[in-house]
């Protein structure tokens, strides 16, 4: 059970300008990044293998992976993060689940999600 004032926190904090992801689509996460005192903006692109948490929850996070020299590299984001600058939809892809645990153990073409043709 979450207190009465820490709901109406959460509840400004919530963004509503990324409820198109879903499992299985390949996209792009622009995070800001503090280092003293500059800010960049770093791109992390990859497959979204899990959505936790539900839509509408304030602590909603994506669970991204991508591979990168053979190694798969997964990052959990929370979708309503203030360091989150956008989201970039790549493609849609044709997958039948809602979580995608099982690409954690492929390698090669067969860890490749087929894209949808209209999206």
């Amino acid at each position: 059970m979450v207190k009465p004032a820490i709901q109406t926190i959460e509840q400004r904090q919530m963004r509503f300008d990324h409820y198109y992801i879903k499992p299985g689509d390949k996209i792009a996460v622009h995070t800001r990044i503090i280092e003293g005192e500059k800010q960049r903006i770093q791109i992390f692109k990859g497959d979204v293998i899990a959505i936790k948490n539900g839509r509408n929850n304030n602590r909603t996070t994506i669970t991204v992976r991508k591979m990168t020299s053979g190694f798969g590299v997964e990052k959990i984001i929370p979708l309503h993060s203030p360091m989150l600058e956008k989201i970039e939809l790549i493609n849609r892809g044709m997958v039948r689940r809602g979580k995608l645990y099982y690409q954690r153990k492929r390698k090669g073409n067969s860890a490749k999600i087929k894209p949808k043709n209209i999206w």
